[in-house]
């Protein structure tokens, strides 16, 4: 019987930045583009086996961008961040979700990172740290200012809220 303590888990309610599609679409080909050209490299200078290696090339390059149209797309409808007053709510995962909550009182340390391709889109991660075996809690592919204002809105709420992260 449901009591009226019943906590329901809900879908977090924000949505990364949109840009963030474009940036993992960018890793994505990149990811894809270097072992394509590594074959292409290797056919031109081993004769027999060249054709081969274009056909393997052709295939990987085929995959990478089937891959590169379909995933990015598809992560953006599945990943959600939320931060309340208790906790810090995150689920990733495509194929396997992953719902991760970090209460206010387990958090240790808020950073945020940009990269030389989330600079390039205006884009930045923050990391949270927890006092958890399973680690950090990340939230790539926000606005670079919003997640100058979540550190800040983070540091502020864990430090007026009692525990010790520990």
């Amino acid at each position: 019987m449901a009591g009226e303590n019943t906590v329901r888990l809900r879908p977090p309610a924000n949505r990364l930045d949109r840009r963030a599609v474009t940036w993992w679409r960018v890793q994505c080909l990149l990811t894809a583009a270097v072992p394509v050209g590594v074959l292409v490299v290797l056919a031109a200078f081993i004769e027999p086996a060249g054709r081969w290696l274009l056909v393997a090339a052709g295939a990987l390059a085929v995959l990478g961008l089937a891959g590169t149209a379909f995933f990015p797309a598809w992560w953006y409808r599945v990943h959600r961040w939320e931060v309340t007053d208790e906790a810090v709510y995150v689920r990733t995962g495509a194929l396997w979700q992953e719902w991760r909550i970090a209460p206010m009182s387990r958090i240790q340390t808020v950073d945020t990172m940009r990269g030389p391709l989330e600079q390039a889109f205006r884009l930045a991660t923050v990391t949270v740290t927890t006092a958890s075996a399973r680690g950090e809690i990340r939230i790539q592919g926000l606005d670079h200012e919003t997640a100058a204002d979540l550190a800040e809105q983070l540091t502020r709420i864990t430090q007026a809220t009692p525990g010790d992260a520990t």
